[in-house]
Parts: structure tokens; C-alpha cells; sequence
């Protein structure tokens, strides 16, 4: 038997649905509704869609609503969702004439399209902040160890000498192009889809530039379908995160296996172990654990919202509204509390310098540089010069750098080659191998130097872009507030 048709909301679609929905936007969206509102009373007045009088009841009704009091309400179903909640609170203060104009010529498509791209700026901006403050330790590392010689890996396997600040600056360098991407994501996240209404505009004379420079936009979403349609804005922005994401773990990962009594590259801080309850030798990098975990879901978080937009009609559709916006603010929290962490445990982590030296040092890893050598002092070819070596590795009896050169000095001499055994034991020298790696990108300290110069200045350029912005939507915040003001005045 059907069962009998049910008042709007159905108890099930109430609890399943819309009390979600309600408790998410009164999390995130609060602040950046009632700035909507307000400056869409602004340019309404300013248009003369509105009387003075309609504005400046609004605007005191605006300024005047208990914000606590709609954070914290209780969905009971009496309204769709938060929007009409404060509709429903304005028109209590100001009567439903006055608050019911203030809707003229503007749909919720539109006010939630520009809600979600306030959240998501401002994420992109936390996230940058955070990207930056890595940037600056990791650079004080790389000044503090221009001389550290270390094992570089490749196939996770030593591979040759190279520095640590050779190798921090690598991640730099990532870091500066995932800024690079957040900062041109920002651009085209920061345009206001405010006026397109519910997908066609309105006939009413508004000024979408006011309200989106009220607003702190930087410019306009044009075509209105395409405002409302598009989600290629949040797209993108997770598709930035999840790339700078995958970079992130795959350095924490290194700073794991850094931190094994096997490696003992890296020691965390006091603050940043944990101890076992039962082994009391134990100290145990869990902010790392946590970075890479952080990390690994801010990726599959990012993916997610991908796939939840694919394949969705190119319209207005709640696949990329109400029920995704969360998952896309879980991402970027999630990336910007591994980004923070990181930084946090690097600050005050210790290198056991001594340790890298003795692994750069081992397992023949300068035997390039005698294969390198005999091509400069005996002019044959490298082919020829890395089959001498590879067949003194291979004889090798033990990890003996004197016992190789031995070997190697007797093979060359055999081949009537012109080098010294000063030569090949000096080839063997892992602080020589590092010193003649000068050219641009290479582990020299002539190489590395003008990197941590131009780095740091690539750091100081980003924090002035995101100064920059921040200050943008400080000075639209105050504005919108003085023109608010002189409604009421």
C-alpha cells in the first residue's frame, strides 16, 4: 500500500538531507551570506531598485541579527534551509515588506556560487600562507647545510653524493611552482558569478562591478549560464591541491625513513615524539605519520570532488553545490594542517651530520667521478672508462675506497693510462665529488648559493602576493561596512 504523501520537508528527506545541508552552512557559509546580502542592499539602493527607506531599515536589520544566535540554531524544518532562516530573522526585525525586497533581482544559484567562491579564496590564500611558512624553514635548513654531504637515492638506493640543502631545495623549487599554480588558481577562483540570479540575469538595472567590488572579487564570472553551470573554478582549485598534496607526501615519506634508527638522518624534537606505553626507548616521528596521512587525504578528498562532478549535466545541479562543498572545504583543511605540521616538526628537527657523510662516503657512490676523471686526464671514451670501473666494483671485497683505488690505480696502470693513484683516491673524495657539480642546479656551493639567494626572493614575491590579496579583501570588508553604515546614516 502507497503510503499517504507527506508535508514538505518528508521526515527522511529532512534528517538525510536538509539538516546537513543547514548545519554545514551555518560552518562555513554564515559570514559570507550576510556579506552577499549586505552588499547587494548597497547596490541595490545605489540603483535605485530600493527606496532610502527600504535600505536603511535593511541595513540596520543586517547589522542588527544575532549571528550566534543563527550558528548555533537548531534545524526544525520551518525553513528550507539557512538562507531563509535569516530571511525569515531580517523580516522578523525589519517586517517582510522591507526584507522581502531586498531579494529583488538575485536567486540563491547566485548567492551560492559566490558563497562558495569567498570559502574557497580563502582557503586557497590559508593554504599559500602555510606553503610559505614551509618555504622558510626548509630554507634555513638549506642555509644551514650548503656543506652537508649526504647520499642522494635513486630506486631507493644510494646513488651518489650530494648536499642537504641540495636536496631541501629540490622540494623548494616544487613548493614554488605548487605557489605558482595556487596563485594563478586564485585569479580565476576570485570573479563574481553575483547577478546571473537563477541563470539568465534579470531585468532589473544592477551593477554586478559594485557588488563584486563590495565583495572583494577582482572581477566578473560574465556569462551568467556559465556562472551558475560552470565548476571548472572548484575543479581546478583540486586539482592544484591534489598535485601539491602528492609532492607533500612523497617528501614526508623521505623525512620518515630519515627518522629510522636504520637511516638516522633525522631527529624530531621533544615535542614532536611520542613515547610507547610499554618500550620505553621508543620515540616515535608520529608527526610525520600524520603529515603523510593529512596529505594522503587531502589528495583523495580532491580526487573525490572530481568525481563526484563528472559526467554531471552542464547546469544547475546540487552535485557540485550543497553536498560537495564540505568535502571541498575538507581538503583544503586537511592540506593545510599537513602543510603547518610539517613546518612545525622541520623548525626545530636536528641532521646527524656526520651520519650522512659516513653513507656518502660508502658504497663506492663517487665512482662516477673516477669513470669522469679518466675521460679528462686519459681522453678515452666514458664507455670505456665506466667498464674499468664497474669491473673494479664488481672485484671489490668490501666497501674500501682505499682498497678500490688500489685497484683501480693498478687496472689503469695496466692500460697504460695517464693518471696518478692520488688521482683516483682524490676521484674517491665525496666533498670532491659535491665541489666540481658547479653548474646550475648541482650540489657545489657555487651552485647552491645564488639558488637560496633567488629562492628567497621567490619567497618574499609570493608572501607579497598573498599580502597583497588579503589586503584586497580586507579593504572590500571595510568598504562594504562604511557603505552599510551610511544606509542606516
Amino acid at each position: 500500500m502507497q503510503a499517504a504523501p507527506s508535508a514538505f520537508p518528508a521526515a527522511v528527506y529532512r534528517d538525510q538531507v536538509l539538516t546537513h545541508i543547514f548545519a554545514d552552512a551555518q560552518r562555513l557559509f554564515l559570514p559570507s551570506l550576510l556579506e552577499i546580502d549586505r552588499a547587494h542592499l548597497v547596490m541595490l539602493r545605489a540603483q535605485g531598485i530600493v527606496s532610502a527607506e527600504t535600505a536603511t531599515a535593511c541595513a540596520r536589520g543586517l547589522r542588527l541579527l544575532d549571528v550566534e544566535a543563527l550558528r548555533t540554531a537548531a534545524y526544525d524544518g520551518t525553513v528550507e534551509d539557512l538562507f531563509f532562516l535569516v530571511e525569515r530573522q531580517l523580516a522578523d526585525s525589519v517586517g517582510s515588506d522591507d526584507a522581502g525586497r531586498l531579494h529583488t533581482a538575485r536567486s540563491r544559484n547566485d548567492i551560492d556560487l559566490s558563497m562558495y567562491r569567498m570559502v574557497l579564496r580563502e582557503n586557497l590564500l590559508r593554504a599559500l600562507s602555510a606553503s610559505q611558512e614551509l618555504r622558510g624553514v626548509l630554507l634555513q635548513i638549506a642555509g644551514e647545510h650548503t656543506a652537508t654531504v649526504m647520499p642522494a637515492y635513486t630506486h631507493n638506493q644510494p646513488a651518489q653524493p650530494t648536499t642537504l640543502a641540495h636536496y631541501v631545495l629540490a622540494y623548494v623549487e616544487v613548493l614554488e611552482r605548487d605557489a605558482e599554480r595556487l596563485l594563478s588558481c586564485y585569479a580565476r577562483v576570485n570573479r563574481c558569478p553575483l547577478g546571473a540570479c537563477a541563470i539568465t540575469t534579470t531585468g532589473f538595472p544592477i551593477d554586478r562591478h559594485l557588488t563584486a567590488e563590495l565583495l572583494g572579487f577582482s572581477g566578473l564570472v560574465i556569462n551568467s549560464y556559465g556562472a551558475i553551470a560552470a565548476v571548472d573554478y572548484v575543479a581546478e582549485a583540486c586539482s592544484v591541491l591534489a598535485t601539491a598534496m602528492l609532492s607533500l607526501g612523497r617528501f614526508a615519506q623521505d623525512m620518515l625513513l630519515w627518522s629510522t634508527a636504520e637511516f638516522g638522518f633525522l631527529r624530531l624534537s621533544d615535542g614532536y615524539v611520542q613515547i610507547s606505553s610499554i618500550m620505553p626507548q621508543k620515540r616515535n616521528p608520529v608527526p610525520l605519520e600524520h603529515v603523510r596521512v593529512l596529505a594522503s587525504r587531502a589528495l583523495n578528498e580532491s580526487q573525490s570532488v572530481l568525481g563526484a562532478l563528472h559526467n554531471t549535466p552542464f547546469a544547475d545541479m546540487n552535485d557540485g553545490e550543497d553536498s560537495l562543498q564540505p568535502l571541498v572545504a575538507l581538503a583544503w583543511s586537511d592540506a593545510q594542517r599537513a602543510l603547518s605540521l610539517l613546518a612545525g616538526a622541520l623548525s626545530e628537527a636536528s641532521f646527524d651530520t656526520a651520519r650522512m657523510r659516513q653513507r656518502a662516503g660508502g658504497s663506492f657512490l663517487t665512482v662516477t667521478e673516477v669513470a669522469d676523471t679518466l675521460v679528462r686526464r686519459c681522453g678515452i671514451p666514458f664507455s670505456s672508462a665506466h667498464g674499468l670501473v664497474a669491473a673494479a666494483v664488481k672485484a671489490a671485497s668490501g666497501d674500501d675506497a682505499d682498497a678500490l683505488a688500489a685497484d683501480l690505480y693498478a687496472r689503469t696502470t695496466a692500460a697504460a693510462m695517464c693518471i696518478t693513484h692520488e688521482e683516483v683516491r682524490h676521484a674517491l673524495d665525496p666533498e670532491h665529488f659535491v665541489a666540481l657539480r658547479s653548474v646550475p642546479g648541482g650540489p657545489a656551493l657555487a651552485a647552491i648559493m645564488p639558488e637560496l639567494e633567488r629562492a628567497a626572493a621567490q619567497l618574499a614575491a609570493d608572501g607579497a602576493s598573498v599580502a597583497k590579496q588579503q589586503a584586497h579583501l580586507a579593504a572590500a570588508h571595510d568598504l562594504l561596512l562604511q557603505r552599510c553604515a551610511a544606509l542606516e546614516a
